[in-house]
């Protein structure tokens, strides 16, 4: 695919000569700009509420008492990972189309893609951090509530410093299917708004066009440059666990 999006000859049976007329076609292409910007501004507002959301979600679930309440609330997370997208996608739908029904102004566009995006990244996040809470000495924060911590100093000082690990990678894994999804969005999204999944999806059955490997190099190149991002952020948050005892201390201290 890279190989064949400079070549000049603009088909991928032979390999004519070297040229960048594919990629700045990419770049004269307004639509498809605005479209690749829409993209990453729905994975990224869509894996930043799902984050939010799954990381306080795993904390209800690990904090809950009852087994049998902590189970069922496991299982309907995970309802969404072992569903296939094409039953995912098509329930959003029958339910949107319900809410249409009964709403005058509501229509099939951005909104109902970002809510079907938090809801099937919800659970991705939830499964990445539940295993940073299992590893926290509860003790901690046994230890700042005796010292007379609120809780939402306690969720402050301690339990979020602490997770912050499961929580990025909880937010890249997010933005990452958000970025990928093709069969979910393709039956939520409207004709006012598309993605870019969607519209690679539209222009292929078009014909073979070198544009498209084009722009499919440069999203490739950029997917690489958040996956080097995140191994640096993990490689450096390595150092910083065997410190994270101490810190937790201080911070009950401080409380």
């Amino acid at each position: 695919m890279i190989f064949y999006s400079f070549n000049a000859g603009g088909t991928m049976n032979e390999f004519t000569g070297f040229t960048w007329e594919h990629y700045t076609a990419v770049f004269e292409d307004t639509r498809l700009l605005i479209i690749v910007l829409e993209t990453f501004m729905l994975a990224f507002l869509s894996a930043l509420i799902a984050t939010i959301i799954g990381t306080f979600g795993a904390m209800g679930i690990y904090y809950t008492r009852k087994r049998r309440l902590r189970n069922t609330l496991m299982s309907l997370n995970n309802i969404l990972l072992v569903s296939p997208d094409v039953i995912i996608g098509a329930s959003f739908l029958i339910f949107f189309t319900t809410i249409g029904g009964l709403l005058r102004n509501f229509s099939l566009g951005f909104y109902t893609v970002l809510f079907s995006h938090v809801a099937f990244s919800i659970p991705i996040v939830v499964l990445m951090v539940l295993p940073k809470l299992k590893e926290m000495n509860d003790s901690m924060v046994d230890a700042a509530l005796d010292l007379g911590a609120n809780y939402l100093q306690v969720i402050q000082r301690i339990i979020l410093p602490f997770l912050s690990p499961g929580i990025i990678a909880g937010y890249f894994m997010a933005f990452t299917y958000s970025l990928d999804d093709f069969a979910v969005t393709f039956f939520v999204t409207g004709n006012g708004f598309s993605t870019l999944s969607v519209e690679i999806y539209s222009r292929a059955r078009q014909g073979i066009s070198l544009e498209i490997n084009a722009l499919s190099t440069l999203v490739f190149l950029f997917s690489m440059i958040l996956v080097v991002g995140y191994y640096l952020i993990s490689k450096e948050n390595v150092p910083k666990k065997l410190k994270r005892g101490r810190q937790a201390t201080r911070g009950v201290s401080s409380i």
